[in-house]
């Protein structure tokens, strides 16, 4: 047990055995079989989306409540270990977790039919479609946001790319307050998005 998690590649690759394992089980104790047909793999495009959004909110969160309050805490001489290492990482994850989620959340509208009613904002007068809309809005701004001014401001911040010091301070207090309007719209977005869900 100790070498599968050990190696987080090794941990997410028995996650996934489990899974599959999970869906193979209670299709036998159900006697449904394997799952298939478009309900099932619209189900598979949701739990993608789901866990993609886990990602890039958890670490939003992670840079707003854990590392932009205790930077300043940080000794001087330590301060490059989370500007040479873990910042780059967790900005990786971040970027491309929000873009996981953007393509699978239009993947799913479009396979259960309602991404132009959706990005339209409910102009067929569906409640769930205006719901979900603004959602996606939100979810597309922030993604824009991510991939557009956070990350080559923290590039800049980083020294990733060369840049004096006073572009660096700019860039870095530009990168904190998108990713704080970033934290603002997913407090709306998520609501919007479990709303259309379980209220409409």
């Amino acid at each position: 047990m100790g070498a599968i998690l050990s190696n987080l590649r090794n941990t997410v690759i028995a996650g996934i055995v489990v899974l599959i394992l999970m869906v193979v089980a209670v299709g036998s104790a159900t006697g449904e079989g394997m799952p298939g047909g478009h309900a099932y793999w619209a189900f598979v495009m949701r739990f993608l989306h789901v866990g993609s959004g886990v990602m890039w909110i958890g670490l939003l969160y992670y840079f707003n409540f854990v590392q932009i309050p205790n930077m300043g805490k940080i000794p001087d001489e330590q301060k490059p270990a989370i500007g040479k290492v873990i910042a780059p990482a967790a900005l990786w994850w971040f970027r491309w977790a929000a873009m996981a989620t953007i393509v699978t959340g239009l993947l799913l509208a479009g396979m259960n039919g309602y991404l132009v009613e959706a990005l339209t904002l409910g102009s067929d007068g569906v409640a769930k479609h205006t719901a979900i809309g603004v959602g996606m809005w939100m979810g597309i701004i922030m993604w824009f946001n991510v991939w557009f001014v956070i990350w080559p401001n923290q590039k800049r911040a980083l020294g990733i790319v060369e840049a004096d010091a006073d572009s660096k301070a700019k860039s870095a207090r530009t990168a904190m307050l998108f990713s704080r309007t970033n934290t603002l719209l997913s407090i709306p977005m998520l609501y919007a998005m479990i709303s259309a869900q379980n209220l409409y």
